[in-house]
């Protein structure tokens, strides 16, 4: 009896420890998260994090931007949305998930399976289309014919 209390009180222990720590957000992961899926706008295309330029214009202010919206307390979503906002939606370096920005996903999936289909219709359609030649020697009168275009022909 005493044994299984105390194996249920460490379990529920357990449990609060997990449920507590599963409500702490780490700013340094999702920082270094957040800095991978922005570009930095000084025209290089890197990722924010990793733009290298010296002196760059733009990078250092973006993260201070970004340390200033995590430090705010919203969530990844509205904070990519802030940016997108106020840099436009190439800052984003992959579409976000949701809404319209799908078709940036799907669409040249799409595009692909149509345009092998189409082919693949097309080319059956042809293959129907084609008519079977009759036999040289079915046709009558066709020796005679051939030997004459191979005289007229003749250098």
């Amino acid at each position: 009896m005493r044994e299984t209390l105390k194996l249920w009180m460490q379990i529920t222990l357990a449990c609060l420890l997990v449920a507590g720590m599963l409500g702490v957000t780490d700013t340094s992961s999702r920082f270094n998260d957040l800095g991978h899926k922005m570009i930095c706008m000084c025209g290089c295309n890197q990722i924010l994090l990793e733009c290298n330029h010296v002196g760059c214009p733009d990078s250092d202010r973006m993260i201070q931007e970004l340390r200033a919206q995590l430090s705010s307390g919203a969530n990844d979503r509205a904070i990519l949305n802030w940016f997108a906002a106020k840099y436009g939606p190439t800052v984003l370096a992959a579409p976000m998930q949701g809404g319209f920005d799908y078709v940036a996903w799907i669409a040249p999936f799409a595009v692909f399976l149509l345009a092998t289909l189409g082919t693949a219709v097309l080319v059956r359609k042809w293959r129907l289309r084609t008519v079977a030649m009759p036999e040289p020697s079915a046709a009558p009168g066709f020796d005679a014919i051939r030997e004459r275009i191979r005289k007229e022909t003749e250098y």
